[in-house]
């Protein structure tokens, strides 16, 4: 049972059997449609969610109406607005599948019982929070560094799976370009 999450976790920490058997008590699955939000602006994120299968995106709505993605996760790839669920402040963001997905979920009041029965745990979401805010940053200096050519072919050189994955719109939301612009891009590429 959950072998992604278990697998990616023991890439970071060890853990023995008893231990693994602990962690899956405050692990919930979750299967969630394509286009259902799982977080809305002004709600409390409540959650960590380990994509097992799928693709989620977590982005705003700007002052034009116009979605702004500031994110994806694939499998193995942990989505959630950070700062709400730290602080359990109230979202500037929405959280929504792109794709039908299988989620495990980590629920905020159960966390610090979790931490203190593995304290290993508390560890591994700082390495890989530490990961996420690293990638986080460079994404900004790409953002004021590269040409919106360049970060396409970075972007689809780094990450080639996301480009059969999501739909051109969203990938264009989020290189900060239009759709009409990532058509011009890609047509002149081939």
């Amino acid at each position: 049972m959950y072998p992604n999450l278990v697998k990616h976790i023991l890439k970071y920490v060890s853990l023995n059997e008893e231990e693994i058997q602990i962690l899956l008590k405050y692990i919930k699955p979750l299967s969630v449609r394509k286009k259902v939000n799982l977080l809305k602006e002004g709600q409390i994120c409540k959650s960590l969610y380990f994509v097992e299968k799928g693709c989620m995106r977590l982005f705003f709505v700007d002052d034009k109406g116009v979605e702004q993605i500031t994110q994806f996760a694939i499998e193995n790839w942990w989505m959630s607005d950070f700062t709400s669920f730290n602080t359990q402040s109230p979202s500037q963001f929405y959280i929504q599948p792109v794709e039908n997905s299988v989620l495990y979920v980590v629920e905020h009041h159960l966390r610090e019982q979790l931490f203190q029965e593995l304290p290993q745990l508390e560890r591994y979401f700082r390495l890989i929070i530490e990961k996420a805010y690293s990638a986080s940053q460079i994404r900004f200096k790409y953002l004021y560094n590269f040409s919106k050519v360049e970060s396409f072919h970075h972007f689809s050189t780094l990450f080639p799976e996301f480009i059969q994955r999501i739909p051109q719109y969203m990938l264009a939301s989020y290189l900060g370009f239009t759709p009409e612009y990532l058509s011009e891009i890609r047509k002149n590429r081939l």
